[in-house]
C-alpha cells in the first residue's frame, strides 16, 4: 500500500470493493486509488471505449478482478455480488453522454435506470454488502437555468434522455432506500445507500465522443482547429480526483455512521471553476502550447443545458469535504496526462497525480 495516497487511515485496506463501470474514465481512476490503498477491487463493466483509455494504458486488468459484462444483465449482477460479496459498492456504470442519448434513448434508460436497480437488488441480496454509493450526475436536477447552484433536495428532472434517465435513477435510489434500506430499520438490513452527483468531470484518459477535453486533445494531436459547438455553455468543471475523493470519503462516513449519511450528495467545484466551454478550451490550448478555437455553434443543434451549477454546502459542512483544485490547476493536470500518454508509465503518472492532488 502506498501510504501517501491513503487519506482514510487504512480504512480501505483489505476491504472488498466492487466498482461498476471500472473500465470507464472515472471508474479507472477510482480503481487505481483504491488499489493503492490496499483494497481488493472487483470490476464489472463493458469493454473500454478505446485502446487509449486510462484503464488500458494503466494496465488495470492485471491488477484487479476484471469482469466484463452488462449491468442490464440482472443475473450477472446478482452472480458477481454473490461470488465476491463486496463490502462496499461504487456504482459508476452508465450511458453517460447527452448527445448519444438522443440516438439511443431507450438503451440510455435501460442502462441508467434498470442497471442501477439491478445493482441495488444485488446489494439487497448480498450478505456482506454494507455500503452502496450510487453515482448519478449534476444533470439529474430539473434544470431551470438558474444562476445559483442546485441543492440536494431540489426536484429531479431532465430535458434530454440522459439527464432525465439520471433523474429517474435518483428517484429509484430514493425509493429503494425508503422501501428496503430504510435507516430506521438498519438493524434488520444492515445496509447504507447514498447517491452522489458530480459536475463536469475532466482528467487524463478520457476519449469519449462529444466531450470537450477529448475533442480538444484529438484536434491538437491532428493539428486541426478545436471545434466548439456550445461556446457559451457554463459548467462546473472539476478534475476527476475531486468527486472521487468525495465518493471515498462518503463511503467511509457511511460505514462508520450508516444511518446518518445515506442521502444524496453534491460534489462540485468552487464558484471560480464554473466557466464557459470557450474558456476551458482556451486554457487547454495554453497548457498544451499550441492550437486554435473555432466557434461552430448552431441554434438548431440538439438541446443541451446552457447553465448548470451545484451547491456543495452540504458536503462541505456535513462531510468536511472541500474541492482542492482551481480551474487552472485542473486543466494543467488534465493536459499533463495527455502530454505524457505516449512516453510514460501511465499507471505511475496517475499515482503521481493522485499524490499531487492530495498534497494540494
Amino acid at each position: 500500500m502506498t501510504s501517501s495516497l491513503d487519506i482514510f487511515d487504512g480504512f480501505y485496506k483489505d476491504k472488498t470493493v466492487l466498482v461498476t463501470g471500472h473500465t470507464g474514465f472515472k471508474g479507472s481512476w477510482l480503481c487505481i486509488w483504491l488499489l493503492e490503498m490496499g483494497a481488493e477491487v472487483i470490476g464489472l463493466a463493458l469493454d473500454p471505449y478505446s485502446e487509449r483509455d486510462n484503464f488500458v494504458l494503466s494496465g488495470l486488468t492485471s491488477k484487479m478482478t476484471d469482469i466484463r459484462g452488462d449491468i442490464r444483465d440482472k443475473e450477472l449482477v446478482k452472480k458477481v455480488m454473490s461470488d465476491y460479496q463486496p463490502e462496499i459498492v461504487f456504482h459508476l456504470a452508465a450511458q453517460p453522454l447527452v448527445r448519444l442519448s438522443y440516438e439511443i434513448p431507450a438503451e440510455t434508460y435501460e442502462v441508467n435506470v434498470m442497471g442501477t436497480i439491478n445493482v441495488l437488488e444485488g446489494i439487497r441480496e448480498s450478505e456482506k454488502s454494507k455500503v452502496g454509493v450510487m453515482i448519478t450526475t449534476d444533470k439529474c436536477y430539473e434544470n431551470k437555468e438558474q444562476i445559483w447552484g442546485y441543492r440536494e433536495n431540489e426536484p429531479m428532472g431532465g430535458y434530454d434522455p440522459y439527464s432525465s434517465s439520471k433523474g429517474a435513477a435518483e428517484i429509484a435510489i430514493s425509493s429503494w432506500r425508503r422501501s428496503f434500506f430504510n435507516p430506521e430499520d438498519y438493524e434488520k438490513h444492515g445496509k447504507s445507500i447514498a447517491s452522489a452527483r458530480a459536475g463536469n468531470v475532466i482528467g487524463g484518459g478520457d476519449w469519449a465522443k462529444d466531450r470537450i477535453i477529448p475533442d480538444c486533445i484529438r484536434a491538437l494531436q491532428d493539428d486541426s482547429s478545436i471545434v466548439i459547438r456550445s461556446p457559451k455553455a457554463i459548467r462546473p468543471w472539476q478534475h476527476v480526483l475531486e468527486p472521487l475523493s468525495g465518493y471515498l470519503l462518503l463511503a467511509h462516513k457511511m460505514w462508520e455512521e450508516p444511518k446518518k449519511y445515506c442521502e444524496g450528495w453534491n460534489f462540485g467545484p468552487e464558484s471560480e471553476s464554473i466557466a464557459d466551454v470557450w474558456k476551458v478550451a482556451g486554457l487547454v490550448v495554453d497548457k498544451y502550447g499550441k492550437g486554435e478555437l473555432k466557434d461552430v455553434s448552431n441554434p438548431n443543434d440538439l438541446h443541451e443545458a446552457k447553465l448548470l451549477m451545484l451547491d456543495i454546502s452540504k458536503a462541505r459542512y456535513e462531510l468536511g469535504w472541500n474541492p482542492k483544485l482551481n480551474i487552472d490547476k485542473t486543466i494543467e493536470l488534465t493536459v499533463d496526462w495527455y502530454l505524457k500518454e505516449n512516453n510514460n508509465d501511465i499507471h505511475r503518472v496517475c499515482v503521481e497525480q493522485i499524490c499531487k492532488f492530495i498534497e494540494s
